[in-house]
């Protein structure tokens, strides 16, 4: 039951992001920014991409990401590379500590949660995996 000054669609809302929030906040590295974890994770599905890409995925200006990759840069979590097709454009990849990072960052997101679900009843736990089909819905509109 939401509590009295919020709506059950708001109280809903705000227990998925504060539940998110704290999936996210278990990561390899503190010194990670929310952004440039975001980059790291794009790298690591959709593989190298060009800083226009980037700044389209994730939908932000040029130099904003730029910016975001410079920093990464500098703590070893990619490479930087000039494009084999074209030298105006550079290639951006995750390096070996990047790829680490998504690794042990994925390995804590995953012993969290697995933790949390495990001392739930089973029938909550069933529940909620009869629920995940229409949150990724929800999430894919």
């Amino acid at each position: 039951m939401a509590p009295d000054n919020l709506s059950d669609d708001q109280d809903l809302r705000l227990t998925i992001q504060r539940l998110a929030r704290r999936i996210r906040s278990m990561q390899a590295d503190d010194d990670v920014t929310e952004g440039q974890r975001a980059v790291l994770f794009a790298l690591s599905k959709n593989g190298t991409q060009t800083l226009g890409s980037l700044s389209e995925h994730e939908r932000v200006t040029p130099p904003s990401m730029n910016r975001t990759v410079n920093a990464l840069v500098q703590l070893d979590l990619v490479t930087r590379e000039p494009a084999p097709d074209d030298a105006r454009k550079v290639s951006i990849d995750l390096s070996a500590s990047g790829r680490a990072f998504i690794s042990e960052t994925r390995r804590r997101r995953d012993a969290w949660f697995t933790t949390r679900l495990d001392a739930l009843p089973s029938d909550q736990r069933q529940m909620l995996r009869e629920v995940a089909p229409i949150l990724r819905d929800l999430a894919d509109r």
